[in-house]
């Protein structure tokens, strides 16, 4: 059955039809590039802001998001402001904000790495020095998509891992702050906040401006005018990703609520229309049941317009012959997120060697994950979980090779890197190994 068959919501898939893999395949494509429009207006956002700086950013802010500012110190918001935002929470609000902070916060201090060396016997020393990044960048969506969530998981890591200045751009077209947001800034220590959006405030990230300095590294998502001007700063400044559509892969054995599946997916499918939310499952009768919920439910969904074309469109229930083909399938897919929705759900983790971040069992739902869990919910999306990791301490510390050489080390490693050099076609290289070593 597909999508429309029958009217309908979402298509059913059969691992066992002899095309299953060339549909899943073409259902799991997607062409993350930006428009010619995009590119164009993008790369002239970017000149402007690298030629004139603050002025630009100004005049883009006063056209996009419809704020009256003539300077960019007014559009920096002081730190009093970010602590009165979290003042004017409600408790409630106040303690969840802090809870998950907390979590987030343990988790990623046990991510820490620090710096190693060793001696050798002929008293040669190598090492490995672990640097935290001088300034870094976070881009926080504003307006209508407004993600304190966003703020926490990505500061926190980099107070963590000891960045020196942390500097936060958030769009409030029409002057509209979000409290959520800023108070988050104010409980993670984020240093400076600018209410800029867009392309501009990415270059002003990447080349710096008269009031905002260059950092070394720009984290956090945005829209495609977002995404492609972090792509085109690429090496200018480091970048966390180039995030896809939000995805969810769900393994079940049959076990557990048809509407808690269903319900999972959809969490995902209200994200936007390009989001994919996939169903594993060996037990036919259970995929019927959750196709069920997903009828009942969907009407009572306030994002219902915005599920409905994303599981139509990308959304897929799929009838598996076994769990151990469903993680091969799981394995291909490389999802964001992978719920192992199943009784005996640990015994398969080791199983699963592609996923962003896999939630065990059937409590684990990945919604907890997005706010509070502790991990970071910034992961690796279109299949790059086949060779990326979801953000961390990490990404904002770099490595630095230690080399100390003692005489004794020269006189060997002289004569080895002499030869290879020589057979490289590279005579000074060679030339300058043998200076070392002791006639």
């Amino acid at each position: 059955m597909t999508a429309t068959d029958n009217g309908a919501l979402i298509r059913r898939l059969d691992a066992r039809d002899p095309d299953f893999l060339e549909i899943l395949d073409a259902l799991l494509a997607f062409e993350g590039g930006a428009d010619a429009r995009i590119n164009e207006a993008v790369s002239g956002i970017l000149e402007a802001v690298r030629a004139t700086g603050d002025a630009a950013v100004v005049e883009y802010t006063r056209r996009f998001d419809h704020v009256d500012a003539t300077t960019m110190a007014a559009l920096e918001l002081p730190k009093a402001e970010l602590r009165a935002a979290l003042d004017s929470l409600s408790v409630e609000q106040r303690e969840a904000l802090r809870f998950a902070a907390d979590r987030v916060r343990q988790y990623h201090e046990r991510q820490s790495a620090t710096s190693w060396d060793y001696t050798e016997a002929d008293g040669t020393r190598l090492g490995q020095k672990i640097t935290a990044l001088d300034r870094v960048g976070l881009y926080v969506p504003g307006g209508r998509a407004a993600y304190p969530s966003s703020v926490l998981m990505n500061a926190i890591p980099a107070k963590v891992a000891g960045v020196g200045e942390l500097i936060m751009v958030v769009p409030t077209p029409h002057g509209e702050k979000n409290a959520l947001v800023l108070a988050a800034a104010a409980i993670t220590g984020v240093d400076r906040v600018f209410t800029i959006g867009g392309a501009q405030a990415v270059a002003a990230l990447a080349y710096g401006t008269q009031t905002i300095p260059q950092v070394d590294k720009i984290v956090g998502p945005g829209n495609a005018y977002v995404a492609e001007a972090k792509r085109r700063v690429f090496g200018t400044v480091g970048i966390d990703m180039v995030a896809g559509p939000s995805e969810v892969l769900i393994i079940s054995d049959g076990s557990g609520d048809p509407d808690w599946v269903a319900m999972d997916l959809f969490a995902q499918a209200e994200h936007d229309e390009l989001a994919q939310s996939i169903l594993l499952c060996t037990d036919a009768a259970f995929i019927d049941a959750v196709a069920a919920s997903i009828a009942r439910m969907l009407a009572q969904m306030p994002r219902q317009a915005t599920i409905a074309a994303s599981l139509r469109n990308r959304g897929a229930l799929i009838h598996v012959e076994s769990i151990e083909q469903a993680c091969a399938l799981a394995n291909r897919i490389a999802p964001e997120h992978l719920e192992l929705a199943m009784e005996d759900a640990e015994r398969w983790i080791d199983e699963i060697r592609h996923a962003g971040a896999i939630f065990v069992g059937h409590w684990s739902v990945e919604a907890l994950g997005d706010y509070c869990a502790g991990p970071n919910h910034v992961l690796p999306t279109m299949r790059s979980a086949r060779f990326s990791s979801p953000l961390g301490v990490y990404d904002f510390q770099k490595r630095t090779s230690i080399i100390q050489i003692s005489e004794a080390g020269a006189q060997t490693m002289g004569r080895v890197a002499s030869l290879l050099a020589l057979g490289e076609g590279l005579q000074a290289h060679a030339r300058s190994a043998q200076m070392r070593i002791v006639r």
